[in-house]
């Protein structure tokens, strides 16, 4: 196991204090020790690892494989930010630094990295067995109850009042999503006090919510559809964001990773002040709408006498057929020869573009990533170092960088997390001389 700092433990200043035991934190402190920096890990929790321990549903999506431009694209809050942070280290360094350690990796759709064990133990256990292996220091179950800047160290306050003295600083404290893994927003009133700015706060990768009556009187509640497109319009009905994947309509709204992708714009324009962001789904967007009558009207041909619930089913999932069906007065056992073309062309138009308005979003606690944080206009993108104040360094969702769901976020925590440790440390062993 790490060895943890013992009470009335004579030494209190170190070259290197990281203040969160996350991807970041654990990261960072992995690579301060790994360039000499005398290293002490500060997480408030009893675990170190949560959020690695619940990503990609218990299996731990460690990164992706996809090229560097795919990364970034898959990083549309700010991912630009890391093209300088991939020069140095890369998701492909990230896969490396696992398989160095005897982590297992393999590939799945997308991209996705998971360990071969299908277990985050696995992940989370070697980066643990790494920082004893790099005599790291670690301290649990301690909250930070200040921080303290000067010209020469900084000075980390315990709850128990215990000072902590050290030349580099780097903190790593998530933002404020998934609250039960630690990340309650801590860090922000640190960094203002350093004089960094930290800008809206805002849920992304969350459940949307939606007044509209099919949502409200549960009609559609519980209904899963398979790779459908799912696009934001802005407010002259053009898209702006498309993400062709799964979605389920709730009891509150929309949810599945379709609406999980787009959940940031809708987000966005709700901020801009509307009442609601009108969203499009495509149910079969992998046909053509004319194909797609001409289809329908075929088969309504062929057999007259059947009802068109019963020509049309399999077509799409049979709960939003009769939904389909009833919005359009059309009865579920209406015989197929008594239907019209132009009640076909409706009803496939509405297959194909089915518009509805969504009003919010699940609350930031509730979402996956948190949008919004210290600005990448303050920090030195080589080296994840403050422009404002010496010693300082942030990494991980803390700063104000946001990627979807697949291994996008925790390859951005590693990265910024790795060049954070790198350069605290060589930045403090400098100072003493060495």
């Amino acid at each position: 196991m790490v060895r943890y700092i013992q009470k009335g433990r004579k030494q209190m200043t170190y070259d290197s204090i990281v203040i969160g035991g996350g991807p970041s934190g654990l990261m960072a402190s992995i690579a301060a020790a790994e360039h000499g920096a005398n290293t002490l890990l500060i997480e408030k929790g009893n675990k170190l690892g949560k959020k690695l321990a619940i990503s990609g549903g218990g299996r731990c999506n460690v990164t992706n494989r996809l090229s560097e431009e795919e990364i970034i694209k898959h990083i549309p809050g700010n991912g630009k930010f890391l093209y300088s942070a991939f020069s140095v280290f890369n998701n492909y360094d990230i896969i490396q630094f696992f398989e160095d350690m005897g982590v297992e990796l393999k590939e799945e759709d997308h991209g996705r990295m998971f360990p071969v064990t299908n277990s985050a133990k696995t992940v989370v256990n070697a980066l643990i067995h790494k920082l004893e292996e790099l005599n790291v220091e670690v301290k649990m179950n301690t909250p930070v109850q200040a921080v303290h800047y000067d010209e020469d160290n900084h000075t980390v306050i315990l709850e128990n009042g215990l000072k902590l003295n050290t030349r580099s600083l780097i903190i790593a404290v998530g933002g404020k999503a998934v609250p039960h893994t630690g990340s309650t927003g801590d860090g922000y009133a640190w960094a203002k006090k350093a004089g960094h700015t930290v800008t809206e706060l805002y849920p992304t990768e969350v459940a949307l919510t939606s007044n509209e009556t099919f949502i409200q009187n549960k009609s559609l509640q519980g209904l899963s559809l398979r790779d459908v497109k799912l696009s934001v319009l802005n407010k002259k009905n053009k898209p702006i964001i498309t993400h062709q994947m799964d979605m389920l309509f709730t009891h509150f709204g929309i949810s599945g990773p379709a609406v999980l992708r787009c959940s940031q714009f809708v987000v966005k324009e709700l901020m801009k002040g509307r009442e609601a962001v009108k969203m499009e789904l495509d149910i079969l967007a992998s046909r053509n709408e004319n194909e797609l009558i001409n289809t329908i009207m075929s088969q309504l041909k062929q057999h007259p006498k059947k009802s068109i619930r019963n020509v049309l089913k399999g077509l799409i999932p049979e709960r939003f057929l009769v939904f389909l069906l009833t919005n359009h007065d059309i009865p579920e056992d209406q015989k197929a020869s008594n239907i019209s073309k132009q009640s076909v062309q409706e009803l496939v138009h509405q297959i194909k573009h089915f518009t509805f308005h969504v009003h919010g979003s699940l609350p930031l606690e509730k979402a996956f990533v948190t949008g919004g944080g210290i600005s990448i206009k303050e920090i030195k993108p080589k080296t994840m170092q403050s422009k404002i104040m010496h010693g300082l360094y942030f990494c991980g969702e803390i700063l104000d960088i946001h990627g979807y769901t697949g291994g996008y976020n925790i390859t951005s925590a590693l990265v910024t997390g790795r060049l954070a440790g790198m350069n605290a440390a060589l930045e403090s062993t400098n100072t003493t001389g060495s």
